[in-house]
């Protein structure tokens, strides 16, 4: 019975893990691949302020 548990909340681990991975990979291409310039500078400024190089 544990361990059926245990490999359910495995899974739901992953699945959440995977989840924020698409979901922010998507928003990240989403606005770096934007033509409004006001997505891509906000974006861009974004990247900066956390001290994450982006050129």
């Amino acid at each position: 019975m544990t361990k059926v548990f245990a490999i359910a909340r495995i899974n739901s681990e992953v699945m959440s893990i995977a989840a924020a991975a698409i979901l922010g990979l998507g928003l990240v291409f989403a606005a770096g691949m934007s033509h409004s310039a006001t997505a891509h500078d906000l974006t861009h400024d974004s990247r900066h302020s956390i001290g994450f190089p982006c050129h």
